[in-house]
């Protein structure tokens, strides 16, 4: 297992920064989560790390793997894996053969079909609906499809990005059971999220991005107790 560390990150779209000096650490074995409303750059910080917007200034690296000057078919290979915001399955291929999509970088056959019982073992349902079209299905079960195809990758790094995204409260409560369940099996998780609730009930620690810069760091009890989380998140209103 590796550890993942963003270094003094500079990511610019048309030479307007996005990001600005941002520093995180994903801790191996850990779920660490990203926070902040839309527009913070949270996304872009994922397209970074993936190599599809490269940085413009700033190191990332897996473990001792400098990433910032690898094509992203590379990253991936080094053993990231995205899911990724409103979950982008194949609506016209089938449940199995979105699931089998997630590992095409394994050649053994016998291996993929160990990958695929792992998820249905997770997912039970998705095993019962193996041969149907992916796009018939609701949108927590689209979800399911989705967080499964980043599993058949075996990782060693899971990045989602808003797994909350047009969910109904008893999927999300579903997801995040399961994203704490994948933890647990292994798998390093960066969750980049909104729902502060649900995002810090499973996560170990986090960070707090604001205009493309990062304005709180700890521990997701000490997230919780920080004024100006307190005031952004739960102030007037609850969470946005």
């Amino acid at each position: 297992m590796r550890e993942l560390r963003v270094e003094h990150l500079f990511t610019a779209y048309d030479r307007a920064d996005v990001l600005e000096d941002v520093s995180i650490t994903v801790e191996k074995n850990s779920i660490t989560c990203l926070l902040g409303s839309n527009g913070s750059g949270k996304t872009t910080l994922i397209r970074s790390i993936l190599g599809l917007t490269p940085p413009r200034r700033g190191s990332i690296l897996f473990g001792d793997r400098e990433l910032t000057k690898l094509p992203t078919h590379r990253i991936v290979a080094e053993g990231i894996a995205c899911i990724p915001e409103g979950r982008k399955i194949f609506p016209r291929l089938t449940v199995a053969e979105n699931l089998r999509l997630g590992a095409y970088l394994e050649e053994d056959g016998r291996v993929i079909g160990e990958r695929l019982e792992r998820v249905f073992a997770v997912f039970p349902v998705l095993a019962q609906r193996r041969e149907q079209l992916a796009g018939t299905m609701s949108g927590g079960e689209q979800a399911m499809v989705s967080i499964g195809r980043g599993m058949m990758g075996a990782p060693k790094l899971l990045l989602i990005d808003e797994p909350s995204l047009g969910l109904s409260p008893l999927f999300v409560q579903e997801n995040f059971a399961v994203i704490r369940q994948i933890n647990e099996q292994g798998v390093t998780v960066f969750l980049v999220e909104q729902n502060v609730h649900q995002t810090l009930a499973i996560a170990h620690r986090g960070y707090v991005l604001s205009k493309g810069s990062v304005v709180a760091q700890g521990t997701a009890q000490e997230l919780l107790a920080n004024d100006e989380v307190r005031a952004a998140y739960f102030g007037s209103g609850g969470e946005r």
